[in-house]
């Protein structure tokens, strides 16, 4: 193993003298910075060669015919370079080889039939790079393989039935491709599988009840495809069951009630489908959070769930029609003698109202809360109660009389743009439901008052727990908050009729509830994309050092505007550094980039990566780093997606989890 200290200069003389160890097994370079020098060298390393690692190297240009030559390799890693091009066909030459490791460059083309040719083939990485086309057929006839990994490229196929020859398959990551067709029953025979991603396609019809023959599978994502039909009953099969997504679908039916046996499921999410009837209320169900099952047609059961109470049988409706047909004669005979009392005593109480009751209310909710109930609520807007200001307005902490904590955002009328940003917030907040942005529980608003009743953030925002000496966050509490903000920008850019541009991410407005989830907040200057509507120009500016290129320029604002914002706030987060705290022309972007990848360290916030796991951690945070400096490329054309975004930090905690 050779030491990351080697410098692009020293690199050539280096690798030429290991051409003279013709008894060399092992070689390792990772983390040194050999740009192409490898490429010009490898065809004269040693036969003898077994296991040849070279990750995160600055490697460019193509994979060389040479690799073919060494023929007795067993382990080869090239990840987290820059290669180019398509695999070569001579990697088919290596047939003792056991692990192939590409994953994370710019690899293009399709993924031959010579790599069939690899029958002692263990593990396949080839995710996170640009290939197309098909999968093999011939793939299952690699009968030795255990781990595939083939997410987040372009194939365009369907799964081949042969996959379901392979016997010792333990993961099988298909995920963020475009691929299509049926989930075909062979899939049921990957009886060793315990990790399934198939999410981020195009697959369709449905699941097949031979999934339930998975006895060993633990996480199962199916989640953004077109899939239709039921959930099969099979799937309470799956015993050892802990992480099930099979949100954004077309999915039908009822959720099976058998479903309660699966007493390890920890994850289930059906939202976003067309599902109906009542759900289950045991095992896994009882702690089952309801922001996992909203989207869908006719859901009933607990109130918990916040959806509607099931219907009762037909016997007990006929009964309570008989009793609402008695009740609405007596209730006529009752209300037709004091009606015009009542009527007066509502007109002379409508004469003695305050001018400054509200009047107006947005088509938030239905739920009304008066004028003179906020100032109670906020001990007449005190300023001990005060807990934020901003461009447009203040916030105020507030305490209903039913003891609901509630946050009071009163605008600042005096401010002309302030009429405009109530409006925005009511336009835009009134058709948005995510358990990520900040709920909105009503407005209140007349000539002289206009406010927001927002559910209350006890644990305050993100940028207080980012900066402050008294609370600390760890990499795994950190990248479970940015994992919700980008779940939240996720559903605003592509799960809204119409996506909706936030405008001024940054973390201040990330808020945290009393279990630390994070919700999005402050639509104040939000954008609503209408049809066939890419982009917009407006005159309206967000925050300095998150302002896309783009939008601090020419004013051109695009779902990218956000995904650029996300992105210096993602290294903002994990390097405790604020985007405007450079001199110059030096911009936290570029501070990051210019010491990454070779020197992480000293780039992370100090307090982050422990002794313990240490190099597993760093490993995390430097991945977290790429996928940040991809968010804030300049080129909104090169800047990823937040549904990859998404699915990327997802398997980030997932490998964290795991260290």
């Amino acid at each position: 193993m050779i030491e990351n200290n080697l410098t692009s200069d020293s690199s050539l003389s280096f690798l030429t003298s290991l051409t003279n160890c013709r008894n060399l097994t092992t070689l390792s370079l990772s983390l040194n910075p050999l740009n192409s020098m490898l490429l010009v060298s490898v065809g004269n390393f040693s036969t003898s060669l077994i296991r040849f690692y070279a990750k995160s190297c600055k490697i460019k240009g193509r994979i060389p015919n040479d690799f073919g030559n060494l023929s007795s390799l067993l382990d080869l890693d090239l990840s987290a370079n820059s290669l180019a091009g398509s695999i070569p066909t001579t990697i088919g030459n290596l047939k003792n080889l056991q692990c192939l490791n590409l994953s994370n460059n710019k690899l293009t083309g399709f993924i031959g039939d010579h790599i069939c040719r690899l029958q002692h083939l263990g593990d396949i990485y080839l995710g996170q790079n640009q290939l197309s086309g098909s999968l093999p057929n011939c793939l299952g006839n690699i009968t030795s393989l255990r781990e595939i990994h083939l997410g987040s490229n372009k194939l365009s196929s369907n799964i081949p039935q042969s996959l379901g020859n392979l016997q010792d398959l333990v993961v099988l990551d298909l995920s963020s491709n475009n691929m299509v067709g049926s989930l075909s029953h062979e899939i049921g025979n990957l009886k060793a599988v315990t990790k399934m991603d198939l999410s981020m396609n195009q697959f369709s019809n449905e699941i097949p009840r031979e999934i339930g023959s998975l006895q060993n599978l633990a996480h199962l994502s199916l989640r953004y495809n077109k899939l239709q039909g039921s959930i099969p009953d099979s799937m309470s099969n799956l015993v050892g069951l802990e992480f099930l997504d099979l949100s954004h679908n077309n999915i039908s039916g009822n959720i099976p009630k058998s479903l309660e046996k699966l007493q390890s499921l920890k994850y289930f999410n059906v939202s976003v489908n067309r599902l109906y009837g009542e759900i289950p209320s045991g095992g896994p169900f009882k702690k089952l959070a309801s922001q996992f099952l909203i989207y869908n047609e006719a859901l009933c059961g607990s109130s918990r769930f916040s959806v509607l109470p099931c219907p009762t049988s037909s016997k007990h409706r006929s009964n309570r029609k008989k009793m609402l047909v008695l009740f609405l004669l007596l209730g006529i005979a009752l209300v037709v003698v004091p009606s015009t009392f009542i009527f007066f005593w509502i007109s002379y109480r409508k004469g003695k109202r305050a001018p400054q009751q509200a009047d107006s209310l947005s088509a938030i909710t239905r739920e009304r809360i008066s004028y003179y109930e906020l100032i109670q609520a906020t001990d007449a807007l005190s300023e001990s109660n005060l807990i934020g200001s901003g461009s447009f307005g203040s916030v105020y902490k507030g305490v209903l009389r039913s003891g609901t904590a509630i946050a009071v955002k009163v605008f600042n009328l005096q401010l002309e743009a302030a009429f405009k940003s109530f409006d925005t917030e009511c336009e835009v907040l009134c058709s948005l439901r995510h358990r990520n942005l900040v709920k909105v529980i009503t407005s209140c608003s007349n000539l002289d008052f206009k406010a927001l009743v927002l559910e209350y953030m006890p644990n305050g925002s993100l940028e207080k727990y980012v900066y402050s000496h008294n609370y600390f966050l760890d990499t795994k509490h950190r990248l479970t908050i940015m994992i919700d903000v980008a779940c939240a920008l996720e559903y605003l850019h592509h799960g809204c009729s119409s996506p909706v541009i936030h405008c001024d991410v940054k973390p201040s407005n990330v808020l945290l509830d009393e279990d630390m989830v994070a919700h999005l907040s402050e639509f104040s200057i939000s954008k609503l994309l209408g049809e066939d509507q890419g982009d917009l120009y407006t005159k309206t500016l967000a925050t300095l050092g998150y302002i896309a290129p783009e939008y601090g320029l020419d004013g051109l604002v695009s779902t990218k505007c956000d995904v650029y914002s996300y992105g210096v706030m993602l290294l903002e987060t994990f390097t405790r550094r604020k985007p405007n705290e450079f001199e110059g022309d030096l911009s936290l972007k570029q501070w990051v980039s210019y010491s990454f990848p070779e020197a992480v360290m000293d780039i992370v916030d100090i307090n982050l990566v422990t002794p313990q796991g240490y190099q597993k951690e760093l490993d995390v945070v430097a991945s977290i780093m790429k996928i940040a400096l991809d968010c804030c490329a300049e080129s909104p054309a090169r800047r990823t997606n937040m549904k990859d975004v998404v699915g990327m930090l997802q398997k980030m905690k997932i490998q964290l989890l795991a260290s």
